[in-house]
């Protein structure tokens, strides 16, 4: 996407990189560039696999390389008009990446807040409560915030349950929009038979609140949260109204479910590479 003056838009992502097994920037940095935004990436930590599945796994923090790598830019005068943040590895950098989020982002650019934490009633490994307040300070600051109902949960002190109504729903979306700057993505909606709902809150105009349906597919693997952050974030970028984009981005990682289903050996993941060629079917 091109503004007045003929730049390609700039976005940066931060969380971590799994070196194999797709999610976080491995699924963010390709879904995101091919809407055809510049995409930079801000590790905080790297792992030979993801967390989920595997047993053993190395993990080199890189909570201390933040605040240097934050003084270069600001020696390049290099900006993002966007940042966008998945999972990230500690409380400490959630303080330094408020930071660069104060001293790297556009004047007019956006924050889009992913808090992967948890899912399933439960947190990921390492995380607590604790963390879930921390990211709390965080998501303040996101224009958006793209939470599962897991975490709504523990961002809300709520008790979790599988499937909440249609009304407990929207109670907790807009308790969530405490939570942002302006809107709230609130995955997770099941209400409906056969189908997975978003609801999409803007706390300037509540009246406005929707729920986006895509179909359901029974099939849980890692890493469809990030597909479906991931996607939306570039739907946004290019123009698309936060709706249209949680719906570009549910029937992208529907379709990358559907190219992975019934391959037994495909466990750590998504086919999203599969659908790329469909994005713009998609838009």
């Amino acid at each position: 996407m091109l503004n007045e003056k003929n730049e390609t838009k700039k976005i940066l992502t931060i969380q971590d990189i799994s070196c194999y097994g797709q999610c976080s920037i491995t699924v963010a940095l390709p879904i995101i560039s091919a809407f055809g935004i510049e995409t930079a990436v801000l590790p905080s930590a790297v792992l030979s696999t993801h967390t989920s599945g595997f047993s053993g796994y190395t993990c080199r923090d890189l909570t201390e390389d933040l605040p240097a790598i934050r003084e270069h830019w600001e020696k390049e005068r290099i900006y993002f008009d966007a940042i966008y943040t998945g999972y990230i590895g500690s409380m400490k950098q959630l303080d330094y990446i408020k930071e660069i989020i104060d001293s790297r982002l556009k004047p007019e650019g956006l924050v889009f807040v992913d808090p992967a934490m948890a899912d399933n009633g439960e947190f990921y490994p390492a995380f607590n409560q604790e963390f879930a307040d921390k990211m709390g300070e965080l998501c303040k600051v996101g224009d958006y915030i793209l939470p599962n109902t897991t975490e709504a949960c523990y961002l809300l002190h709520k008790t979790w349950k599988p499937n909440f109504s249609k009304e407990e729903m929207l109670d907790i979306a807009n308790e969530l929009s405490d939570f942002t700057k302006r809107y709230v993505i609130l995955k997770g909606d099941t209400h409906k038979e056969n189908k997975l709902g978003t609801i999409v809150l803007d706390k300037n105009n509540p009246s406005s609140t929707k729920i986006v349906y895509n179909d359901k597919i029974d099939y849980i693997s890692h890493g469809t949260g990030d597909v479906f952050a991931s996607a939306f974030v570039g739907s946004s970028m290019i123009g698309k109204s936060p709706s249209k984009s949680a719906e570009i981005a549910g029937e992208f990682t529907k379709k990358a479910i559907e190219e992975t289903v019934g391959d037994p050996n495909h466990k750590y993941g998504v086919k999203f590479e599969k659908v790329i060629p469909k994005l713009y079917d998609l838009l």
